[in-house]
């Protein structure tokens, strides 16, 4: 089966692409190429990979000639520049949904975010639920995947709480009080990625997939301190100190330890989907627990010129 996945050099798009090629399929790579932490899966074998941003239609049409399914894992949870969540998850996914139906494709599966809903004050999570929606409303087949906390070799979340937790003795809790999280191993978000895409499964479904375990940041964060060998203070700070905190990061760093978007995220919590959002049937959700073994298993990917550093490349 062919497979062409938007977002295919991200994070979730890499390891969905090494699965489906390790399965016999065959895989198309759509992206910018801006992201170049794991470049050896450009060259994977029976995929192929087309520098292609989600704004360009007629060769987004093209790259889906001849894939019996689209996995939309494009996104973005910073906005720099013309790359505004507008742009990136609303009109980018209206125009893979047009490729899409002109290519012929029959299934597209759809991976947003757990929280993301109408009129709640924040464009991260408007922007998303638009996507769901446009993808709900294409007359395709579909599958909508409400994702988490996502971790997992080659990661963002593991590799920045590392670095903070080298580098500060404190650790800062967003807001005055506990909100749970419910981590999820990339291999759980791919095997339910690949039953809709090649089992059918899932068909004309929105499903909200969180880890097995809920806990709160703070426990989430001393099982990453465990595994790196520090102990670190934890301090509360109110909401608006983290998102004044995150401006500043977003100016300074080409990869910001946290953006506007993820303080909003774990200011309300990540591990409650949206009533009527089911999660998916007993034999596809999430087994794999977030333990230390788990952990080590997602050490920061390396990639020529050495390790991606907190103010830029390097």
């Amino acid at each position: 089966m062919k497979v062409a996945i938007t977002g295919g050099t991200g994070f979730v798009g890499r390891h969905l692409a090494r699965a489906l090629v390790g399965a016999g399929h065959q895989v198309v790579l759509i992206a910018r190429g801006v992201d170049r932490r794991d470049p050896e899966v450009r060259g994977l074998p029976s995929a192929a990979f087309l520098p292609i941003g989600t704004g360009e239609v007629e060769r987004l049409r093209e790259a889906f000639s001849g894939c019996a399914a689209v996995a939309h894992c494009a996104g973005i949870n910073l906005e720099r520049g013309v790359q505004t969540f507008q742009r990136v998850h609303v009109d980018g996914t209206r125009n893979v949904v047009e490729a899409a139906k002109v290519a012929g494709v029959k299934k597209i599966v759809l991976l947003t975010f757990l929280r993301a809903r109408p009129a709640c004050g924040s464009s991260y999570h408007e922007s998303k639920w638009a996507a769901e929606e446009i993808v709900r409303s294409s007359g395709l087949d579909y599958t909508v995947v409400k994702g988490g906390l996502i971790y997992g070799r080659g990661d963002h979340m593991l590799d920045h709480l590392r670095l903070a937790l080298r580098t500060l003795p404190i650790f800062g809790l967003v807001g005055m009080r506990d909100r749970p999280v419910r981590p999820t191993a990339v291999e759980d978000v791919v095997r339910i990625l690949q039953a809709a895409l090649i089992e059918g499964r899932l068909s004309r479904q929105t499903v909200a997939v969180m880890g097995p375990e809920e806990m709160s940041l703070r426990e989430a964060v001393s099982r990453v301190a465990r595994v790196v060998g520090k102990t670190p203070r934890f301090v509360r700070a109110p909401v608006a100190f983290h998102y004044r905190m995150a401006r500043v990061l977003e100016r300074l760093m080409t990869i910001p330890l946290v953006s506007w978007a993820q303080v909003r995220m774990l200011a309300e919590g990540i591990a409650e989907p949206l009533p009527g959002c089911p999660e998916p049937p007993k034999d596809l959700r999430p087994g794999l627990y977030f333990t230390e073994a788990q952990i080590r298993r997602g050490p920061p990917e390396t990639r020529r010129g050495g390790i991606r550093g907190p103010l830029g490349r390097r």
